[in-house]
């Protein structure tokens, strides 16, 4: 009797592999399955991130029961398979004709529209995270909404009298926050493990200027996602690693980039999985992997600011890393912490958030100021010290107001011997092929580094940065009739050079900090 019931039950398997049943007994992850990781390594798709912002048909364990039953078989396609069980809907690209008769800034300016998405339709299965207001896309292959991209893109909407869309935008991160607990590095579930670069303070900032009570709508959500990078945060007294925060043996606590997972990351598994072949155990592999998450969660995806001594991507280290920017980022959240509790009328909440702010910015010089570079640099607390060479992001102590008036001197002096190139200001000095590295230039750190330097009022310099990136962002257009997500500051012949995938046009963040430029520029060359 025993043979007979389990003879049926085999029997019943299999015609269900067959069968699509009605409903499956439990929904799977897409990422978890062997039809993911088989589409992904067959290079069915040129870039990997196309097959996860596909929408299956049905739900996934039942195309997965049906792929494994099916894959086996004389004439079985894969590429088939996929294109009878996944769609695309995603949004249209930048379909558009180049007026010649208008400017680069008269094409931003048309282009917002281009851009900009209303509020997501649900779709069951599909990867996107529906946001419920307006909101504006980088471009390109980027057809979800990205975190730190956009508050550079809203500050060229600000300029730009887009008021209404860059506070819609601000209201999507807090609806994430509120929902998710954090603002994900996308729009996207496969983006669900990491967050990005945390400007939302910024943001809300930016939409306050006109009405700091703002600053009061928005201090739920300032604080929650402040508890999230500073979740695990201890008084100890010694080195204590956790999630996103470091807690240092000297009692300052510090925050690193940090994701959840330890495998390949879906929109770039094929990449991932390969780099990782060459190591010698699944703890190695799964360690690199969470070191290239992390580099993903921090934006500069990828930098030779996170190699280790090996100097290459398999080398990448970002979990040992404490950066610099990050930790300045995490400063202006305690300050306006501070002074949305204070508007808010709750003096002991803002005084704890000025001195968690003071500290920090005490632990900002101890450990990130390189007084023989005359430079801020990254921190890697694992092996005790500064990490090797200097990137743009020591600009953001300036932006923040952070350094002394001596040390900004002197970070000026190094900005403008050493990054200034002839199409504005270099990511870092050192050629690995990467994108966020030489040659390349990206808007947003031309920002954080003009906004820096103007704050200690070397203007000149300011001038020149902004001048040389606007007139390569000009020349560009005038030869493509487009705005590009990164430009090649040294051989201005060029676009841009390295990275994980083409480059891409739009462009949000590159938009955004054009006008924001132009409009400072004509402020500073207004006569008084």
């Amino acid at each position: 009797m025993k043979k007979l019931l389990l003879g049926a039950v085999i029997f019943l398997f299999v015609l269900g592999c067959k069968n699509t049943p009605s409903e499956p007994t439990q929904s799977v992850s897409l990422y978890e399955t062997q039809l993911f990781k088989d589409v992904q390594l067959s290079s069915i798709f040129e870039d990997s991130k196309t097959f996860v912002d596909l929408v299956p048909k049905r739900d996934v364990s039942i195309l997965e029961a049906e792929y494994l039953a099916q894959k086996d078989q004389e004439g079985f396609s894969l590429n088939d398979f996929v294109l009878a069980n996944f769609e695309d809907k995603s949004m249209r690209g930048l379909q558009f004709e180049l007026d010649t008769t208008q400017n680069m800034y008269e094409h931003i300016s048309h282009m917002w529209d281009k851009l900009k998405r209303e509020p997501d339709s649900v779709f069951a299965h599909a990867s996107r995270i529906a946001l419920p207001h307006d909101y504006i896309v980088p471009g390109g292959r980027f057809q979800e909404i990205y975190y730190w991209d956009s508050y550079f893109t809203m500050e060229g909407l600000l300029v730009d009298g887009q008021d209404e869309v860059a506070e819609s935008m601000v209201a999507n991160f807090a609806f994430l926050i509120d929902s998710l607990g954090f603002i994900p590095n996308g729009t996207r579930d496969y983006y669900n493990t990491r967050s990005q670069p945390p400007y939302f303070a910024l943001m809300v900032d930016a939409i306050a200027r006109k009405n700091e009570k703002v600053l009061v709508k928005y201090l739920p959500q300032i604080e929650k996602e402040y508890n999230y990078w500073m979740e695990g945060a201890k008084d100890v007294g010694k080195l204590h690693p956790t999630k996103r925060v470091v807690n240092l043996s000297d009692g300052n606590t510090l925050n690193r980039y940090w994701d959840s997972g330890n495998t390949p990351r879906p929109e770039s598994y094929k990449e991932d999985y390969l780099l990782a072949q060459n190591l010698p155990n699944d703890s190695m592999k799964q360690l690199l992997y969470k070191n290239l998450r992390s580099a993903a969660a921090s934006g500069w995806d990828f930098s030779s600011r996170w190699f280790g001594k090996e100097r290459g991507l398999a080398s990448t280290e970002t979990l040992s890393i404490l950066p610099v920017d990050l930790n300045c980022l995490l400063f202006f959240m305690e300050q306006s912490l501070a002074k949305a509790h204070g508007l808010a009328g709750n003096a002991d909440q803002s005084n704890q958030y000025e001195n968690l702010a003071a500290k920090r910015k005490m632990a900002i010089q101890t450990y990130f100021w390189n007084e023989n570079a005359g430079y801020y640099q990254d921190y890697n607390f694992e092996k005790g010290r500064l990490t090797l060479e200097p990137t743009l992001a020591g600009m953001t102590p300036l932006f923040f107001g952070l350094a002394s008036d001596e040390q900004a001197e002197k970070v000026k002096d190094v900005i403008m011997s050493v990054f200034l190139k002839d199409g504005g200001l270099v990511t870092t000095l050192d050629h690995s092929g990467q994108q966020w590295d030489a040659p390349n230039g990206w808007a947003p750190l031309q920002w954080l580094a003009v906004s820096g330097l103007l704050n200690y009022g070397y203007t000149a310099e300011a001038k020149e940065i902004m001048t040389r990136w606007l007139t390569l962002n000009e020349k560009v257009y005038a030869n493509t009739g487009k705005m590009m997500e990164k430009y090649n500051v040294e051989d201005l012949t060029l676009l841009s050079g390295g990275g994980e995938y083409p480059t891409q046009d739009g462009f949000g963040w590159t938009n955004g900090v054009a006008l924001g430029f132009k409009k400072i520029l004509e402020d500073l060359n207004r006569p008084n």
